[in-house]
């Protein structure tokens, strides 16, 4: 792994997700030696398949595995009488919009549910609204209810930095304060994701400088190139039982490239690709109705007018 995927600031680990496409994972990387092994490890192996799902993540793939492993190792330890240790597993998701945080998180709470690290597994998702209040008291109290909602599973806060955006009187720093404590006084009762953009997210870590240590696992999510976007489209059309013609495939294809050209640095949006899909699929019903077109081939088949990006109602945020 290189210095770009894996490096560790400050003791913390930081996880970049390469989106470049690599080959799955080699006889080398592989802990399954035989189909034995492979039922041994039946969780690691279903998360594995679960994650092959999806386009990109290749890196969480990574750490997944090495949480397993270690989780595992510490329970042949603990067989053998040696100490046991635990770890803190609150997190930093760094990304734009639609690059895979939300799914990624809850991916994780069922994972550490699965390895008996987490009781309910369940993925709390909130924004600033949900924690901070309108009078003194009522933002802590606010926190600690979510907090108590958590308990047993993974606390995800999107665009986590609004806590901060208000400055020292916003109530904002009372949500913080709250989310710290807990952190200390219930590390492994729950699991802490805080998720943003990458700018942000990290100004908004430079404000406390007692936070980041506190995140022993930071995920960068790069935006999606072109061509991953284009295989994202070709396996939504695969699931909804579509196909693409090839000029369809150019279409979309310059569609996406011309996006990535113009706002390289924001556009990444999963659901982006999946909006577009299903508006094609209502475009060529409406087509296939004017043309009283009902045989197998015309049912499935998206063109390249299917896709009129100029007439678009898909919004790109």
């Amino acid at each position: 792994m290189n210095d770009r995927v894996n490096t560790r600031k400050n003791g913390r680990i930081n996880v970049v997700l390469n989106h470049k496409q690599t080959p799955h994972t080699n006889e080398a990387d592989s802990l399954f030696k035989s189909e034995q092994d492979r039922q041994k490890h039946e969780i690691l192996d279903r998360f594995e398949k679960e994650l092959e799902e999806y386009v990109g993540l290749n890196e969480v793939k990574r750490l997944i595995k090495e949480i397993y492993a270690w989780l595992y190792i510490n329970q042949k330890r603990k067989e053998l009488g040696l100490r046991a240790s635990k770890q803190v597993l609150h997190m930093i998701f760094k990304g734009n919009p639609g690059t895979g945080k939300t799914t990624v998180a809850r991916m994780i709470a069922s994972f550490f549910h699965e390895m008996n690290v987490l009781a309910k597994g369940q993925l709390i998702e909130v924004e600033r609204a949900d924690l901070v209040g309108e009078y003194i008291g009522h933002t802590a109290q606010k926190t600690r209810e979510v907090i108590k909602k958590a308990n047993g599973g993974v606390l995800f806060i999107d665009e986590a930095y609004s806590l901060s955006r208000g400055g020292e009187k916003d109530f904002g720093k009372e949500a913080i304060d709250t989310l710290v404590k807990a952190m200390e006084d219930q590390q492994h009762e729950f699991v802490l994701i805080l998720a943003g953009y990458q700018r942000e997210m990290e100004y908004f870590l430079s404000l406390n400088p007692g936070l980041p240590s506190r995140f022993p696992i930071a995920i960068d999510f790069p935006n999606y190139t072109s061509e991953e976007l284009l295989e994202m489209a070709a396996r939504m059309v695969i699931e909804r039982e579509y196909e693409l013609t090839d000029e369809a495939k150019r279409h979309v294809k310059e569609h996406l490239r011309k996006l990535r050209l113009e706002q390289e640095k924001t556009f990444s949006n999963g659901r982006y690709i999946r909006n577009i899909i299903e508006e094609a699929i209502r475009m060529q019903a409406v087509r296939l109705l004017k043309e009283g077109l009902y045989d197998r081939e015309s049912l499935v088949t998206l063109e390249k007018e299917d896709f009129n990006f100029d007439a678009s109602h898909v919004k790109l945020k």
